[in-house]
C-alpha cells in the first residue's frame, strides 16, 4: 500500500521564527527534511505551509507544497486539510513528519507507515524509546508512553508512569535524593511522528479538545479519549532531536559539516 509524507511547516516559531528557512549547509531546513522524507518508501512527500516565503523555497528545489489555512490550532488540522484537498481514499496511510527534524532516519517514517497496515486496529501509529536517565522520567518536557503487549497506548503523560509506588517515597523525586528507575518494568520517552489513516484525520478535527489533552497539553490525549487507538513500537534506530532552540540548529550545523568533511 502506499503512503504520503506530509511536512507541516510553519514560518512563525516563538524560539526560532523562520525555521524552516533557516540555513544548513547551504540548504534551508526545508529541504534537508523533504530529502529524508523521500528517502523513505514513501510515494508522495507534500509540504503543508501558510506562508509563501516557505512555499517559495520549496517550489525552488522542487518540492510540491499545499497552502493551508493560517487559523489552524496544530499540525494534525493542516494535515487534515491537506488530506482533503489531495482526496486521499478513506484508508490512505498520511505519516507527519514535522518540519524541523532535518536528519530524521527515513526508517522511522517507513516504520510508522507499515505499522498501520500491519495492525488494522490502529487509527494511528507512532514510536518511542526506551529511557534509562531517571531523570527524564521525572522531566515534565519529556513525554511518556504506556502500552500493552500488542503496542496499543493505555496513556501519554508528563508525569512519570508508571509510578513505581514501592520503590519511590512520596515527594523523594523532588528533594533531590539520588533514584534509580525500577527493574522490571521499561519506561518509554514518546517520539513526535506519526501515522494517519486519511479517515482518521477528518473525525480528529471534528473532535472537542480531551480535558485530558487541554490538562496535559498532549493533543494525541484526544484521539484516545474518543476510542481511536494508537500503536505505539519502539524505533528501530536511535532518532536525532530536532531543532526547537538556536543552539539546536548550531549542533545540527556542526553535525552535517563534520560529516561532509569525513566523508570528504
Amino acid at each position: 500500500m502506499s503512503f504520503t509524507v506530509v511536512i507541516p511547516a510553519r514560518y512563525a516559531s516563538s524560539r526560532l521564527p523562520g525555521k524552516p528557512l533557516a540555513e544548513i549547509a547551504g540548504k534551508p531546513m526545508i529541504q534537508h527534511v523533504c530529502e529524508r522524507a523521500a528517502e523513505s518508501r514513501a510515494d508522495r512527500v507534500v509540504v503543508a505551509t501558510d506562508d509563501d516565503r516557505i512555499r517559495t523555497a520549496c517550489e525552488s528545489f522542487g518540492a510540491e507544497v499545499v497552502m493551508t489555512s493560517p487559523n489552524h490550532a496544530s499540525g494534525t488540522d493542516r494535515l487534515e486539510e491537506v488530506a482533503r484537498a489531495l482526496g486521499f481514499e478513506a484508508d490512505h496511510r498520511v505519516v507527519n513528519v514535522q518540519g524541523d527534524e532535518p536528519l530524521i532516519p527515513p526508517e522511522l517514517i517507513n516504520q510508522v507507515a507499515d505499522n498501520l497496515e500491519l495492525y488494522p486496529e490502529a487509527a494511528i501509529a507512532t514510536l518511542c524509546e526506551r529511557i534509562h536517565d531517571p531523570e527524564q522520567v521525572f522531566n515534565p518536557n519529556v513525554v511518556k508512553v504506556v502500552f500493552d503487549h500488542k503496542g496499543m497506548a493505555h496513556y501519554f503523560s508528563r508525569a512519570p508512569i508508571p509510578w513505581a509506588r514501592d520503590q519511590w517515597q512520596e515527594g523523594t523525586p523532588l528533594t533531590g535524593v539520588d533514584i534509580s528507575l525500577p527493574h522490571n518494568i521499561g519506561y518509554f520517552r514518546h517520539i513526535g511522528i506519526y501515522g494517519y489513516r486519511a479517515s482518521v484525520l477528518g473525525q480528529f478535527v471534528s473532535w472537542a479538545p480531551a480535558p485530558t489533552e487541554v490538562t496535559e497539553s498532549l493533543e494525541q490525549l484526544r484521539a484516545l479519549y474518543n476510542g481511536a487507538r494508537i500503536h505505539v513500537d519502539v524505533a528501530a534506530v536511535n532518532p536525532p532531536g530536532g531543532i526547537d532552540t538556536e543552539a539546536d540548529l548550531q549542533r545540527v550545523r556542526n553535525w552535517l559539516e563534520r560529516r561532509d568533511i569525513d566523508n570528504g
